[in-house]
């Protein structure tokens, strides 16, 4: 028995892993229906990014040419690396120029940031092996790292794991009293991991989207980790798989209105960053001017892109196929090895055909770990055809000609091919595979296959249908919907979106969206906004806060007459945090937040508490309004923040609260 067939036996006995795995399942599941329902047009959208990703990748040279150039013109340092051995040395040599000042180099502190390309390199354990500390800040990539594992899910790394494992995980490592309470677990992280992100030498973070008419790369977050690799060290680098570009903002738009529908269950994720430059000294928390590098990794993706499988780059990391996926909510992603016994660094449908694509052979067994049933296409964002390329991989059909197939496998598609060519001789092959299930099992509805097969391990194999869908089809009476009821329902769905958008304003949208994200709202008059600032502060037994230079409407020599103490300098212990908005996003609850001078992002991350001030006409009804504000291109970088940051990634469970502020209020100013 090969090691992956050991690995998936070890997967299906396990029921820890096996009541982690059902958790998950359900709760994405259900999350991304809920999330797709407020979408009216879903599939008009996806057709549109697939079309998008088609673009990209088949002019992907041009696109990538002209991202390069704009960022660069932007301050942005840009690197380009063919392979992972190339990546990692970039990225150790700008480690190891930072701070060294001609002495040898020092070991530094470095906070990451989620990133999948980080795992396809193995960047870790290149910059630990150089003799560096790497802090992964993501709570489940955190987890896991405690546990010296990979992650097991692109979304969700601590997918296998419950409660109890992370509780006998941080009362061992950490020293903590043993504790299966979340908000404690999420907690103690948090403490620990404040303290890396500020004394951080370096941050480095993934990127999800760059933007070529612009320069400028999107990060999409939930906890704040995020922002505050991106945000507080002197050094950012940013790891992007070449692929990952989107011709303008008004498209990046469409993919946001997508990926954290498709990944988390959220209309729009708590922290979706627009990266444009580096930060000046006024608008980040240590002194000089912070230095941005961009590492662009090939690492195969130009011979996969020559390959069948292209359409794999289509991909835009939202893990919604490993999660429709029968298959792997059985096994999680430890269970996809390779022959050598590693782990893919891409697991699930997706992987399956990724991770043969751009590493090789290795891995060119997985495509067998699937039904076809079609799951992970139906709801793929951008509408790739897995089932197809899962069937190329099997047929051998990747850039190094692999093959997956033992020769009994090979031999049967082979045949079923050229049977499936002539209809007649497939209707005749249909009833003959019926009667003969019937024969093999006369009296028990169901087959139970030998365990040798792989399938007959842990599941059963039903008999086959007595009539073929073909004949029973043609016996079906249809009824069709005539052309002008199928007008008449669209133009009243039509209809009633507008009569909605028409009965509620955009201030009471934007307010019921926040409030259903935890978020808090208060809308008062210009004339009492100071007076319910400071009952506020006084609520919450604050007499200090974290202020910009100008809040539209907020008096600071009022703030002190009444006892409250404005501070500029980003002091971590300060409770509150006190900014405007650029503007709002009514149909997400979300608001836009722009770094400029005097005005740091810090501001709106580092206390627990974020008060932000915004006046009702700067409120926008959608994302791809804001998109076409000045602010979006020209800021140094954007935050948009749809509530206080928060984590699933102990079973599932939502948490209030982790590396970014416990609460939100905005005041609306009338």
């Amino acid at each position: 028995m090969n090691t992956f067939h050991q690995s998936i036996r070890r997967s299906i006995q396990n029921e820890n892993l096996q009541q982690a795995l059902d958790a998950n399942t359900e709760r994405r599941l259900k999350g991304r229906i809920a999330a797709l329902a407020s979408l009216s047009n879903w599939p008009e959208r996806r057709q549109r990014a697939h079309a998008i990703r088609a673009d990209v990748i088949a002019h992907l040279d041009s696109y990538l040419g002209q991202f390069i150039s704009n960022a660069e013109k932007n301050g942005i340092i840009v690197h380009r690396a063919k392979d992972a051995d190339e990546a990692n040395k970039i990225i150790l040599e700008i480690v190891n120029h930072v701070g060294a000042d001609g002495h040898p180099p020092l070991q530094k502190l470095i906070a990451k940031s989620k990133s999948m390309v980080s795992e396809e390199i193995e960047l870790n354990h290149s910059l630990e092996k150089a003799g560096h500390h790497v802090v992964e800040t993501d709570l489940g990539e955190y987890i896991v790292q405690l546990r010296k594992e990979k992650p097991a899910h692109i979304i969700t790394p601590a997918v296998h794991l419950r409660r109890s494992d992370v509780g006998k995980l941080f009362h061992e490592k950490i020293g903590i009293p043993y504790t299966e309470d979340i908000p404690t677990l999420t907690n103690t992280a948090r403490k620990i991991l404040r303290e890396v992100f500020l004394t951080a030498d370096i941050g480095i973070s993934g990127v999800n989207f760059g933007v070529a008419e612009s320069g400028t790369f999107c990060i999409v977050t939930n906890e704040g980790n995020g922002r505050m690799v991106t945000t507080m060290p002197p050094v950012h680098i940013a790891l992007m798989g070449m692929e990952r570009i989107i011709p303008t903002l008004d498209d990046l738009a469409l993919m946001l209105s997508l990926l954290p529908r498709s990944a988390t269950g959220q209309k729009l994720s708590v922290y979706t960053q627009f990266i444009n430059r580096p930060l000046n000294p006024s608008a980040s928390l240590r002194a000089g001017n912070q230095k941005r590098h961009l590492v662009i990794v090939d690492n195969g993706r130009t011979r996969l892109r020559n390959s069948p499988l292209q359409e794999s780059l289509y991909c835009i990391r939202c893990g919604a196929c490993l999660n429709a996926c029968p298959v792997f909510r059985e096994l999680s992603g430890h269970a996809y090895v390779g022959n050598d016994g590693s782990i893919a660094p891409y697991p699930g449908p997706i992987g399956s055909i990724v991770s043969p694509g751009l590493l090789g052979n290795n891995f060119v067994h997985l495509a067998q770990a699937s039904s076809l049933c079609g799951a992970c296409k139906d709801v793929c964002p951008v509408g790739i055809d897995l089932p197809k390329l899962l069937t190329r991989v099997r047929a051998g059909e990747t850039q190094n000609q692999g093959n997956g197939l033992d020769p009994i496998a090979k031999f049967s598609l082979q045949m079923y091919s050229r049977i499936a060519r002539h209809p007649r001789l497939f209707s005749v092959s249909q009833k003959f595979a019926a009667l003969a299930t019937f024969l093999v099992s006369p009296f028990s509805p169901w087959i139970r296959l030998p365990a040798f097969t792989g399938w007959g391990y842990s599941k059963d194999f039903p008999r086959f249908a007595s009539k073929p869908f073909r004949e029973r089809f043609q016996h079906k009476k249809i009824n069709s919907v005539p052309e002008s009821e199928v007008s008449r329902l669209r133009m009243q769905s039509q209809e009633t979106l507008q009569s909605a958008s028409n009965i509620k304003d955009k201030v009471e949208k934007f307010s019921e969206e926040l409030t259903a994200l935890n978020g808090n709202v208060r809308r008062v008059m210009q004339e009492n906004l100071n007076d319910e600032l400071i009952k506020f502060l006084r609520e919450k037994n604050v007499d200090a806060v974290m202020i910009w230079d100008k809040v539209s409407g907020v008096d600071e020599a009022y703030l002190t007459a009444a006892g409250i103490r404005s501070e500029r300098s980003g002091d971590a212990n300060i409770k509150v945090g006190i900014t405007g908005a650029t503007s709002a996003i009514a149909e997400t609850g979300t608001l836009v937040i722009a770094s400029a001078k005097d005005q740091p992002l810090t501001t709106s991350l580092l206390p627990e508490i974020h008060v932000a001030v915004i006046k009702s006409s700067k409120i926008l009804e959608t994302l791809e309004e804001v998109m076409k504000l000045d602010e979006i291109k020209s800021s140094a970088s954007i935050a948009l923040i749809t509530g206080p940051s928060r984590t699933a990634d102990i079973e599932m469970t939502l948490t209030i609260g982790v590396h970014g502020p416990k609460e939100l209020m905005v005041f609306i100013v009338e």
